[in-house]
């Protein structure tokens, strides 16, 4: 058992305040259903269309007909489908009675709810946690197999595990649930792969208020040992919740480099305010993960809106990956109805070096040309109509510093600043942008980001939905995710400053 302290000084973000994350100090009541072990089926329940067509519904982001969801859970990919399940409350528009959700596709565009896969049982709510392909019958499941792994929460937070034979319809839970078993309420969100060189299975595990990542390894599924602990101490900053951790290996650009990431959720303390993902770079040795000494945290996103990211399990050399799209600090305000958060757009993400560091970019999938039309030429200050969804592109000069304003027919507006000098990027999402009022700290007028771009010139993409601005230099160097309510979506945007060509293109609704 090995234990991995590395000191670390933090940068101070604004404080977060308000409407923390409600799993904390979370104790359920179970009302007397019946644990579904492995003689009986989940059963699942059926499926409430709706019409996608109410005020703030994204058209190109992943929702739910109707009720709250949040982080994304057992993402997987198997015979040309992709499994999305997620936390899903299944009786209202507010977090609670936590069960896994399920959406599926095959293009990561067009998504198909599905029934909801498992629901809460004698041993608590069904937290966050992943799933796998059994190829080799480990578990003794069945060959090829889903296994889904997951914490059972109640005032303590243990990990359970279930099983589906028909491609995750219908899900059996393990009669030895819990598979790890524990005495308090911060031990969380598993994410299992297999790691080859060691043949056998290994999880990450969060720590929560306890901070930091446990990593556990098992032959078969069942029968967890634990390896290592892993957790940076960031001076000034101990009151972090570590949540959905993520450990992978990636290659580093076009060498051949490999190394290993660690994505981590933290709440509060996000490069803003509420939440944040961090990650760290390094090696992992099939029992340890030791990072590189970089000056932490790095962020995979500089925005308020895109925590808990997990990446999807058995998609060959691509590694992608899918976000909530909201922030604990508001997220049970946000005037969405009858439905309440959304997912980011799929992103791919890869590693390389910028500057002698190492830099995980996040571009939005290619996929994203199945919903796109023809480019055309815009003039700065030119009002376009594009649909209810589009994709704006901007390639703008870094001679000098320049303001790019969004702004629709009412005059509500989102606008960032770009500094030549240093380059960084500060978006203003103001009481101007549209509704604020439901949060009193909704409103940010500063997000700061850097552009992780060389040269003389960045471009910046925008996928702008019914109410969300997802902002990218230079395909996804860096990323700002941001919800924004305007009354109607942003049809102008007016260029001042350094040169700048702009360029917009529908995105069609992945609902018509």
């Amino acid at each position: 058992m090995k234990r991995l302290v590395i000191p670390m000084m933090m940068a101070l973000g604004i404080a977060a305040c308000g409407n923390d994350d409600p799993k904390q100090d979370y104790n359920p009541l179970i009302d007397g259903q019946k644990n579904e072990q492995n003689t009986e089926q989940q059963q699942p329940t059926p499926v409430v269309k709706g019409n996608y067509d109410e005020l703030y519904r994204p058209q190109i982001h992943y929702t739910p007909a109707r009720n709250w969801v949040n982080d994304p859970n057992g993402m997987v990919f198997v015979n040309g489908t992709y499994h999305l399940f997620y936390q899903y409350n299944p009786q209202g528009n507010g977090w609670g009675n936590m069960s896994w959700g399920h959406a599926t596709s095959t293009d990561l565009m067009h998504w198909q709810e599905q029934s909801v896969a498992l629901t809460r049982d004698e041993l608590g709510d069904i937290f966050s946690g992943s799933a796998v392909i059994d190829t080799d019958n480990t578990a003794g499941f069945g060959a090829g197999a889903m296994v889904a792994i997951y914490t059972s929460a109640t005032n303590i937070q243990q990990q359970s595990i279930a099983y589906s034979t028909d491609g995750g319809k219908n899900f059996t839970r393990f009669s030895g649930n819990p598979v790890i078993k524990n005495n308090d309420d911060n031990l969380r969100d598993p994410k299992v792969f297999w790691h080859a060189p060691s043949k056998q299975w290994v999880m990450t595990l969060a720590k929560g208020w306890k901070r930091g990542v446990e990593i556990y390894a098992s032959k078969d599924l069942k029968t967890w040992s634990h390896l290592s602990t892993f957790v940076v101490d960031l001076a000034g900053r101990p009151n972090l919740q570590w949540e959905c951790p993520d450990l992978f290996e990636m290659p580093v650009g076009s060498t051949n480099e490999k190394k290993w990431v660690m994505l981590v959720s933290v709440n509060p303390g996000g490069p803003l305010l509420g939440s944040g993902t961090m990650y760290f770079v390094g090696d992992f040795d099939g029992t340890t993960f030791t990072p590189e000494p970089m000056d932490y945290p790095v962020w995979m996103d500089y925005g308020p809106d895109n925590y808990a990211g997990v990446t999807w399990n058995n998609t060959g050399d691509r590694r992608i990956l899918i976000g909530w799209m909201n922030n604990w600090s508001y997220s049970g305000d946000v005037p969405c109805s009858p439905w309440r958060s959304a997912f980011t757009l799929p992103r791919e993400l890869k590693l390389v070096k910028l500057n002698g560091s190492y830099l995980l970019t996040t571009a939005v999938v290619d996929e994203i040309k199945n919903l796109a039309g023809e480019w055309k030429d815009v003039s700065s200050n030119q009002s376009f109509d594009e649909g209810d969804s589009y994709q704006l592109q901007l390639k703008v000069s870094l001679d000098k510093n320049t303001t790019v304003t969004l702004s629709n027919e009412q005059g509500e507006q989102f606008s960032f600043d770009i500094n030549a000098a240093d380059r960084t990027l500060n978006a203003h999402r103001t009481t101007k942008s549209g509704k604020t009022s439901f949060n009193g700290i909704f409103s940010i007028p500063s997000m700061r980001a850097p552009l992780n771009v060389e040269g003389n010139e960045v471009t910046i993409d925008l996928f702008i939905d019914q109410s969300s601005i997802e902002l990218l230099s230079n395909g996804g160097a860096m990323s700002q995710t941001t919800l924004v309510f305007p009354s109607s979506i942003y049809r102008k945007a007016e260029v001042t400053g350094a040169d700048a060509t702009i360029r917009v293109r529908t995105l069609k609704s992945i609902w018509k």
